[in-house]
């Protein structure tokens, strides 16, 4: 997996934030980028960011603490089963990018 250049990370962002302005703020290849990415949780978390009704896995859609629970994952400073492998996957620039995702997604 290739990383993130920052630029290209920020503008992906900044058009996640701005809501409906997303389509037309990224290029298609970085819109594309951001739904592989975030297709990634898609087994545990569900599609669209919403986890199966009784599911013991977070819905993920309309959070913003994402990229802090990822990083904490990462740095081993918050105990998982497999979320800590995960999230060492992922550069903070990609954790970033789909804690906007699914931030700006309704729950």
């Amino acid at each position: 997996m290739t990383s993130v250049q920052w630029p290209s990370a920020l503008a992906v962002l900044t058009g996640l934030l701005a809501g409906s302005a997303f389509a037309q703020s990224t290029s298609p290849q970085d819109a594309l980028y951001v739904r592989s990415l975030a297709a990634t949780c898609a087994n545990c978390h569900g599609t669209a960011g919403q986890a199966a009704a009784g599911s013991a896995n977070a819905s993920l859609a309309g959070r913003t603490d994402i990229a802090t629970q990822m990083l904490a994952f990462k740095s081993g400073a918050r105990p998982a089963t497999v979320m800590h492998q995960l999230a060492k996957g992922y550069s903070d620039a990609q954790i970033e990018v789909i804690s906007a995702y699914f931030a700006a997604l309704k729950k």
